[in-house]
């Protein structure tokens, strides 16, 4: 396969006239100033996907429903209550269908690899499937039915709060033990065996849901592989580690753990001056949900801090209620701007991109963070990136960096025109080439769990 284009934004930077060649998935050649040679599909801007590096694919299915006010004041603690009844009604074929479309979207705004953070692995009774990868047996089908790349990390959940405490009956499909897990993971390894650059993590949940033994055994499952935990998203979170251990969430982490940059961090929102450089020493990457973090009311990361002291930072989707790559980008510098009160607070310099700052970053450590990492359009990497409609009236009169701001800043999925993974084109004209089945049976499936 051989792609030329007006303007490529090459590990280098930006580039006028590039062809590139593709073979086994991979960009075996980039010549710049070219001619177009017969054959050629032609493009105007193309860019490298980013990585999403963090997903809860389900929860795309229960976009809007817990945006209705309740007695007390709503939190994080009341929509999960509302998850947890969804989750009661998911099966396997469920799953598979709404990951499917979850999946679809998100190549269709721009990400080319996800990091499921999958931690529904039970029957609705709570007891274990005869196959304990049977719902990590559904992401790997969505996944493969799709064509997004897959870093799955399954999620060892086994208590409700901080010192063991026990689980509760709405976290019944979740929990495990370090032996019934370990059997769970390597059945997991099996799933994604056939898909393409497929790679499994381990996610020891949070700290509530992990003592420090079963941290330690969890963490030396990897094997090299990437660990994620959520940590540190809700104040209540923390001021419950403060309670029952003296010390903050993100601070205990470091007294206990050989955190390093195969560990990713999601949220860290609410974290001090010390924790913060305690996480750029360590080249962990923090795992920023900006959409996500907004809707559930969590707060906000110091972005602007870490981004000076060459922090580490890629972008997720998490809870899934609007997946648009550029939206995320646009809302994380939105809330510096909203908290300082300035403007280009991420752009790392004078004279800097916003846009190409954000997403150079966010490419990079969503790259790292789920275990394969990336240099972007360039010899020898994945042919995996994105084209954007720049004949869109949108575009007119901009190049290089400014293609990027505007896509960011006023334009969002709506631009996006193609994109490929592994050299296979899987979205075109904006749409995701299986999109009408993907959408008959998730209207399927969501009609039967809500009807």
């Amino acid at each position: 396969m051989a792609l030329w284009c007006e303007q490529a934004w090459l590990t280098e930077g930006w580039r006028n006239n590039v062809r590139l060649s593709v073979e086994n998935g991979r960009i075996s050649s980039v010549e710049i100033d070219a001619e177009a040679a017969p054959g050629d599909e032609r493009h105007a801007v193309l860019l490298p996907a980013l990585p999403n590096l963090h997903s809860h694919a389900f929860q795309r299915g229960m976009a809007g429903l817990a945006e209705t006010a309740g007695d007390s004041d709503d939190s994080f603690w009341t929509w999960r209550e509302v998850m947890y009844r969804f989750v009661d009604r998911l099966d396997p074929e469920g799953l598979q269908a709404i990951a499917a479309l979850a999946y679809a979207e998100m190549l269709e705004s721009g990400f080319g690899r996800v990091g499921e953070f999958h931690y529904l692995h039970h029957d609705v009774d709570g007891r274990p499937y005869g196959d304990l990868a049977v719902m990590a047996q559904a992401i790997a089908a969505a996944a493969g039915e799709t064509g997004i790349g897959l870093t799955l990390l399954p999620v060892f959940y086994a208590h409700s709060g901080f010192g063991g405490a026990a689980p509760t009956d709405g976290q019944r499909r979740f929990i495990n033990d370090a032996s019934r897990f370990a059997t769970l993971l390597e059945s997991t390894r099996q799933a994604v065996a056939d898909l393409d650059d497929a790679l499994v993590g381990v996610a020891p949940h949070s700290l509530r849901a992990t003592t420090a033994d079963e941290l330690t055994d969890i963490a030396a499952m990897a094997s090299g592989a990437p660990v994620h935990i959520h940590i540190a998203e809700q104040l209540p979170e923390v001021e419950a580690c403060l309670a029952w251990s003296g010390a903050r969430p993100v601070e205990w982490l470091y007294d206990r753990a050989d955190v390093g940059p195969d560990w990713c961090l999601v949220h860290a929102t609410h974290v001090t001056e010390a924790e913060r450089r305690a996480i750029v020493r360590s080249g962990a990457v923090v795992g920023l949900c900006p959409i996500t973090e907004a809707n559930l009311g969590d707060g906000l990361f110091p972005a602007r801090e870490f981004v000076a002291e060459a922090g580490r930072f890629g972008i997720g989707s998490d809870s899934n209620v609007e997946i648009d790559a550029a939206a995320e980008l646009r809302l994380l510098e939105y809330g510096q701007r909203l908290a300082h009160r300035g403007r280009n607070l991420l752009a790392n310099g004078a004279g800097k991109s916003t846009g190409a700052s954000l997403y150079r970053a966010a490419a990079a450590g969503g790259g790292q963070a789920l275990g394969r990492p990336t240099s972007g359009i360039a010899v020898g990497e994945p042919a995996d990136f994105v084209s954007l409609k720049a004949g869109n009236p949108f575009f007119a009169g901009r190049s290089g960096d400014a293609i990027l701001d505007s896509w960011i800043f006023g334009g969002g999925a709506r631009l996006v025109d193609c994109v490929w993974r592994g050299g296979v084109k899987r979205v075109e004209g904006g749409r995701h080439i299986h999109r009408d089945a993907i959408d008959a049976r998730y209207r399927a499936t969501l009609h039967k769990i809500l009807g």
